[in-house]
């Protein structure tokens, strides 16, 4: 299930919906998606919970994404 932010949405990145969205489809939890995508098993809870994402991070968390999705495609 989708995770759903009771605060103030303005204060969650957009990606954040993208990122559930991955996860949902990959059947894979948030603490190994933060581990295998920033090495921070900590990063989507704190994304979450409107942790500033600078664009070079969200570059990394979009082409990880990417490159599993590509790999899976693969497999």
């Amino acid at each position: 299930m989708p995770y759903v932010h009771c605060g103030a949405m303005a204060d969650i990145h957009p990606i954040a919906r993208e990122i559930d969205e991955f996860l949902e489809r990959h059947s894979m939890s948030p603490v190994t998606f933060g581990r295998e995508a920033m090495r921070d098993p900590h990063f989507v809870r704190d994304l979450r919970n409107g942790r500033r994402l600078w664009p070079e991070t969200e570059a990394k968390v979009r082409a990880f994404m990417e490159g599993y999705a590509d790999q899976q495609a693969a497999a």
